[in-house]
């Protein structure tokens, strides 16, 4: 029997190159008032999907600037109208936002297909073919549902979103599969908020300690107060810092590697520390050059989440796309018309 080996994502971008595509989509996107967003969107997306490369072969990108501009235009009326008449009547604020909460899982959904719809593989599209009563109930229900239990619900709702997600992706006529169950989610966020109280119970008690023993200029009757102060303000400032480079690289190893497509299984090695490295100088050096080194941030960032996520092939590859291909047929070109719509920023 034929052993496959693990073919590793590559990206092949360069924070030099991307730089002088990122300045000049800044400055006319300026000039245009944001008119020109929509094709700079798709400039930055090209040149991400086209430096992305599996088994020697790149992704590509094939967005309407057009159908971005509309998704814009849609989104920027709504919320202007939410803010103007906000300012001048509060319950009519109140019922614009309301029909932006519950028009968006319909928004996400277009969205979903419109992306899937132009990134390619070897000239194979993929597509999303989730229905519009299952976008309300995992991008509303669930949610607002989580808000309501506290945040009790959230890991479940995020483990159905991505299910949603998921299982009604294709590429080519093949469905991608998911297996990941919402006790995984829970692991995850229970881990977290074990580590805030680690933090907060470790700094409450050195705050106590060096107070019981005058090492810091408290006094007595306040020693508890302030213990409860300083260890809050760090365990949040901990949390902020940790927590999301943690939370992000637990759920893309979680996604990928609990997703399959046909026979071939997925298998991402993120690393919390690691992600935390990258984060925190992406923010340093952005902040300390004045917004210049985000366009190298981005392609450090993506370097890292992209080649750390590998193709698990149970056959050829080769002969899978060609199956695909084979298969699809031309009713997919057409249906792009009806997905020309995307709201994402």
């Amino acid at each position: 029997m034929t052993e496959y080996q693990s073919r590793q994502l590559q990206f092949s971008g360069s924070g030099g190159e991307y730089f002088r595509i990122w300045i000049v989509n800044v400055c006319l996107s300026i000039v245009t008032l944001g008119v020109y967003s929509a094709w700079a969107k798709v400039k930055r997306n090209q040149y991400f999907y086209r430096h992305t490369t599996l088994a020697g072969a790149s992704f590509d990108y094939h967005g309407d600037p057009k159908a971005i501009l509309k998704g814009r235009i849609v989104a920027f009326l709504l919320f202007a109208c939410y803010t103007l008449v906000g300012k001048f009547d509060q319950v009519a604020g109140s019922a614009i936002l309301l029909v932006i909460i519950v028009a968006m899982p319909w928004l996400l959904m277009r969205s979903l297909r419109f992306r899937l719809h132009n990134t390619s593989y070897r000239g194979l599209r993929f597509a999303f073919h989730g229905s519009t009563g299952a976008a309300y109930f995992n991008f509303l229900l669930l949610p607002v549902l989580s808000a309501l239990t506290l945040g009790l619900l959230w890991p479940l709702a995020q483990q159905r979103m991505a299910r949603y997600t998921r299982e009604n992706s294709t590429y080519g006529s093949e469905f991608f599969k998911f297996f990941a169950g919402s006790g995984a989610y829970y692991r995850i966020y229970f881990m977290t908020i074990f580590i805030g109280v680690l933090v907060f119970a470790g700094l409450m008690t050195s705050v106590m300690l060096l107070g019981s023993k005058e090492l810091i200029p408290v006094e007595a009757d306040q020693l508890v107060a302030m213990s409860v102060l300083v260890a809050s303000i760090g365990t949040y400032l901990a949390l902020f810092l940790l927590a999301y480079p943690y939370v992000a690289a637990r759920l893309q190893n979680l996604v990928w590697n609990n997703t399959q497509l046909g026979p071939h299984g997925f298998q991402a090695q993120l690393r919390a520390r690691e992600m935390l490295g990258i984060m925190f100088g992406n923010v340093l050096l952005t902040l300390l050059t004045l917004g210049l080194y985000k366009p190298f941030a981005d392609i450090r960032l993506a370097r890292y989440r992209i080649e750390h996520v590998a193709l698990l092939p149970q056959g050829s590859i080769d002969d899978f796309v060609a199956g695909l291909q084979t298969n699809s047929s031309a009713a997919g070109e057409e249906m792009a018309e009806m997905f020309d719509f995307d709201i994402a920023l």
